[in-house]
């Protein structure tokens, strides 16, 4: 029996997370989009150009239990669209959280934790999710299973604070320590990255007759 591990979220690892987690594409699009996103393509532009876009948790069986998908906020065009946004661009953005096993939400609670470490270790100004005000009577399964907007008590208890709120709904942020002169040049290889992944696939060359 191994012993329980985080690592980064790649093409590789996530082979191993729930079905619903390869193909979707929801943060990756705009809601107006019609155009398909291939998203095994856009994972290696972005992993090939930034690394890692999330944090996966593999128990002491060596099996996945939890991931969260996140990286630098442009990376992610629909958060433009949810209320409370837009997110700010110099942000690493959280945008989702699966967990397998209910009885263990504290699983969430070490991939939050790695992903600040990650995004601090990456020269990240802050990092950044949506939240919502939760039901007193919401289960701790509710909460944490299957997360896009996560509760805001949960990112308060690590330091997040209200950017602004629409309704229930809220951009909450945790600035990292006011790293802001990061490496000359980090924001234009982010954006390089970012039209990188969402750039259609190239057409083959014709064959010669």
């Amino acid at each position: 029996m191994s012993s329980p591990r985080v690592t980064g979220l790649t093409v590789a690892t996530l082979g191993a997370a729930p079905a619903v987690c390869h193909h979707c594409v929801w943060w990756q699009r705009r809601g107006s989009s019609l155009r398909e996103l291939d998203k095994r393509r856009w994972m290696e532009r972005v992993e090939e150009g930034l690394g890692s876009f999330g944090t996966v948790y593999y128990g002491d069986d060596g099996r996945l239990v939890g991931l969260l998908q996140w990286g630098p906020a442009p990376l992610f065009p629909h958060a433009w669209e949810l209320p409370a946004g837009p997110p700010s661009d110099d942000a690493m953005l959280v945008t989702c959280a699966y967990v397998t096993d209910p009885a263990s939400p504290w699983v969430l609670q070490s991939l939050l934790l790695a992903a600040i470490g990650e995004a601090r270790d990456r020269g990240a100004a802050s990092i950044e999710a949506f939240a919502w005000r939760q039901a007193e009577a919401e289960s701790a399964g509710d909460r944490f299973l299957h997360k896009t907007v996560f509760p805001l008590d949960f990112l308060g208890d690590f330091g997040f604070h209200t950017v602004r709120s629409q309704g229930r709904i809220s951009l909450a942020r945790l600035d990292l320590g006011g790293l802001v002169a990061v490496a000359e040049g980090r924001r234009e290889r982010v954006l390089r990255v970012v039209k990188e992944a969402f750039l259609p696939d190239p057409l083959p060359a014709p064959r010669r007759p």
